[in-house]
């Protein structure tokens, strides 16, 4: 993406909501309260190796478009959910085998909404 908020039309919008909201299986307060922990802060790829992750600050996103109301929702904002849903689509692709639950593939996804044991 470049940034720039791509125009879309209202079916475009439609998919895109609900394409987001299926692979975002995480509630505003649960991904809230993920964001919090250390897993969820250790996960993910950093700008310069510091800081905080693209993940995370997805996850930050993603609470606040979670908690407008779909009427208020910019361009902007369905740009980051096509940014989400794309992310999830690729990163379930590349499920590693075996226990996942305290992995940081799982937490790398949950910090981007997705809860991959409640699939």
């Amino acid at each position: 993406m470049t940034g720039v908020a791509e125009a879309t039309t209202d079916d475009e919008r439609r998919e895109t909501w609900d394409t987001f909201r299926e692979v975002v299986n995480m509630s505003p307060s649960a991904l809230e309260n993920w964001l919090e922990t250390d897993e969820s802060r250790a996960a993910g790829q950093k700008k310069d190796g510091d800081g905080e992750s693209t993940g995370h600050a997805s996850g930050r996103t993603i609470v606040a478009i979670l908690r407008k109301n779909k009427s208020d929702l910019s361009d902007s904002d369905y740009a980051h959910m096509r940014k989400v849903t794309g992310y999830v689509h690729r990163h379930l692709a590349q499920r590693p085998s075996g226990d996942v639950r305290d992995s940081r593939w799982r937490h790398s996804l949950m910090n981007w909404g997705h809860d991959p044991l409640d699939d």
